[in-house]
């Protein structure tokens, strides 16, 4: 099915769908702040629980793994039991967990809850969409709900890390989980009263070989690419990508041979959603790309404190909430959309050309850049969420989500991974060849080392090591740059002919669940 199908009118959306619209961002936001929550609270969760350091790794990592393995699957299932239903399923399990992992009294126990956080993350991320996409069947009313959910999940990664530091400063580390239970709460009551059930009125039977499948394809994937940029490019991880990406030939023949595939193969001949996919993975390969560099600039070579670069780093989301809503207007006063995400793509590249231009003591050029680099990206993910959900069929909008959250996972980690690489290609190149091996890995190495020498010879180590760093992340930052720049002009020719039309054949059925 395609967008070709003639548009029905529409119903406006009133009080009761913007106010379910708070209700949904709520939960949102929490699931984003998980996934940069343990940032300030891990010295305390050190201290009390005593983790291994593979522990401390998998404490970390869990969450983000189980999320992105999940989402295919999630937003499939949503699809089939209904998005409402499975809302609430997963807020009920997110708020347990966060009591569980807040009381934990081992490693093993809050490495357990973490997973179940994940778990009930990879249900809400695809399900909020996806209820976007039923409550809002208004094109303008719903490119503005959806530029604030694009808005919403950008923040909150920033705001989790600072809500983690204020929380363990004032509480136990416990705290930073206990904060999810009040909006969970809040879900569970509202949501049946305010949320509309919607589910495809002819799902077919569910596919329960596909979901080993789907995340075989992509956990190895997302682990070899996070470890790439701090471990090297080591056969481990190279074997861990290529072992997904086998993975994943085996599920994409799955799904076009299976008689009710996980993901409709058809969600990839609707016109524009193939190209909304791509670019954001691109986006989201400049997104997280910039995160890896800025946040250890502020703090390793600016020297400031975790919690000072947690907080210098929020100056930065003004420009975030201010992105979404110009962009959207933008588009409904007849602007092009492939326009409209070409200048996205140009602004996060202008936000790359800055940040190459930054020595070793420019907080404000970087936070300038952070900023203007963030609301390119919110003006790209905005526009391309919206033209993704609104090309698929509605029958189909939880696993159209779950795409597309999929391939935002990829690219971060992707963004990571390559960028990193070449930083610390540089890093390595230009540190002096006199200093210690430990120095030649990173830059905290350095600076741990710096410590330990006498003051004059630990100055010139910090010293070369910051110069050495910067001069890697301009080297990132120059990459980051080309590709965007080059993802600018792809936007323009792939979008520029698409005129998004209502997919209106599965609109009668999915009404009739609700």
């Amino acid at each position: 099915m395609t967008n070709s199908t003639s548009a029905t009118p529409t119903a406006l959306a009133g009080r009761r769908e913007w106010t379910a619209l708070g209700v949904l961002m709520l939960p949102l936001l929490l699931v984003s702040m998980d996934v940069s929550v343990l940032y300030f609270a891990t010295p305390a969760i050190n201290a009390d629980l005593r983790p291994t350091g593979t522990q401390q790794l998998w404490i970390f990592d869990i969450y983000g793994f189980v999320l992105a393995g999940l989402l295919m699957t999630m937003g499939s299932l949503g699809d089939r039991i209904g998005r409402r239903r499975l809302l609430l399923m997963g807020a009920a399990a997110f708020g347990t967990a966060s009591v569980l992992a807040a009381y934990a009294n081992s490693a093993e126990t809050l490495i357990a809850a973490r997973a179940v956080l994940g778990i009930g993350g990879a249900t809400l991320m695809p399900s909020t969409m996806a209820l976007l996409r039923t409550m809002f069947t208004d094109p303008g009313q719903r490119a503005k709900a959806i530029g604030l959910w694009s808005g919403v999940m950008t923040g909150g990664i920033a705001l989790g890390s600072v809500m983690s530091g204020v929380l363990v400063e004032h509480f136990w580390w416990g705290s930073v989980f206990l904060v999810n239970l009040p909006a969970m709460l809040l879900l569970l009551v509202l949501g049946p009263v305010l949320l509309p059930e919607s589910r495809s009125a002819n799902p077919g039977r569910f596919d329960w070989v596909s979901v080993p499948l789907s995340m075989a394809a992509v956990l190895p994937v997302i682990y070899g690419l996070k470890e790439i940029p701090s471990q090297g490019w080591h056969v481990r991880y190279v074997v861990s990508v290529a072992a997904g990406l086998l993975f994943a030939a085996l599920f994409v023949r799955r799904q076009r041979t299976a008689a009710s595939p996980l993901i409709s193969p058809a969600l990839f001949r609707a016109r524009g959603f193939t190209p909304s996919i791509v670019l954001t993975l691109v986006s989201a390969f400049g997104m997280m790309g910039s995160a890896l560099f800025t946040t250890q600039y502020l703090q390793s070579v600016l020297g400031k404190s975790p919690l000072e670069a947690a907080l210098w780093s929020l100056l930065p989301s003004v420009l975030i909430g201010v992105a979404g809503p110009v962009t959207t207007q933008l588009v409904q006063k007849g602007v092009n959309r492939g326009y409209v995400v070409a200048a996205g793509f140009a602004v996060t590249a202008a936000g790359y050309g800055m940040l190459a231009l930054t020595g070793t003591d420019s907080l404000w050029l970087t936070l300038a850049a952070a900023g203007v680099l963030a609301s390119g990206v919110v003006m790209v993910m905005s526009q391309l969420s919206d033209l993704a959900m609104s090309t698929a069929p509605v029958e189909q909008a939880g696993a159209a989500s779950s795409v597309m959250e999929t391939g935002t996972e990829f690219g971060g980690a992707l963004g990571m991974a390559v960028l990193g690489s070449i930083g610390t290609a540089v890093y390595r190149h230009e540190i002096p060849a006199s200093a210690p091996a430990a120095a030649h890995e990173t830059l905290g190495g350095a600076l741990a080392v710096a410590g330990r020498l006498p003051a004059g010879a630990g100055d010139a180590l910090t010293t070369a090591a910051r110069e050495a760093f910067t001069s890697g992340m301009h080297a990132a930052a120059l990459a980051g740059a080309v590709l965007l720049a080059g993802a600018a002009v792809a936007a323009a020719v792939s979008l520029r002919r698409i005129q998004v039309r209502e997919v209106a054949q599965a609109e009668a059925p999915e009404k009739a669940a609700a």
